[in-house]
């Protein structure tokens, strides 16, 4: 096991050397990355050098389009995702995962209706199949968060759940993620996504848990 930190990078939209040397230089014992990856290869091939250290979650960027997702989707990488699962990392810490985002076709909690569909394979049936994905939903909804996706997440318990979606916190957040994490037992959210890292210290109390946002390629180091 490497003694170093654990990495959370900030989407990274196809830039990979700023998170290899960051891995190599504090000798992360791991790195996760927070989704828009956008690699132009398989993700274990941008990430050679530290693959053995790296978790990730998909962000909607990741399913614009088709290379995109082969390279994201792809049977060598996938075992590394951390998306509607909680992975025990050899320090003991267990990180849960959500990628995607919540989109108006299938459930966005802020309009306050009920969801169109539960989950994927719903919406599959529904999609016309000249525009289904790999014998399932259209291409960009394989980044669409499902209801069933968050249910199922909520039986779990973790330490940390990292998202692409920003939780309550932040102005273009969703409580639904505040929730989520409180019925997970996490002491403490990370997303992507809005780019920035705004200071959420003042709503830690009131929210029950630590909330993070890592920058567009920014990296944040924890202990």
């Amino acid at each position: 096991m490497h003694p170093g930190p654990i990495l959370f990078c900030g989407d990274p939209h196809g830039q990979w050397q700023h998170i290899i040397d960051a891995a190599l230089q504090t000798h992360a014992r791991a790195v996760i990355l927070l989704g828009d990856l956008e690699p132009a290869r398989p993700l274990h091939i941008e990430l050679e050098a530290i693959w053995e250290r790296v978790w990730f979650i998909h962000g909607n960027h990741d399913t614009d389009h088709a290379d995109t997702f082969g390279n994201v989707w792809h049977d060598e990488v996938s075992e590394r995702s951390l998306h509607g699962r909680v992975v025990k990392l050899p320090c003991g810490t267990r990180i849960a995962g959500l990628g995607g985002v919540f989109r108006g076709a299938v459930w966005y909690p802020k309009d306050a209706q009920a969801p169109k569909f539960r989950n994927r394979e719903a919406h599959a049936r529904v999609t016309p199949r000249q525009d289904r994905w790999q014998g399932s939903v259209h291409l960009k909804h394989w980044s669409t968060i499902y209801p069933d996706e968050v249910e199922q997440l909520a039986t779990l318990q973790a330490d940390i759940l990292i998202t692409h979606e920003a939780p309550g916190y932040h102005e273009h957040g969703f409580a639904e993620l505040d929730s989520l994490a409180r019925r997970m037992g996490v002491r403490m959210t990370v997303h992507g996504h809005q780019h920035d890292n705004i200071d959420s210290s003042a709503h830690w109390d009131a929210q029950g848990f630590q909330s993070f946002g890592v920058g567009l390629r920014g990296v944040m180091v924890m202990d």
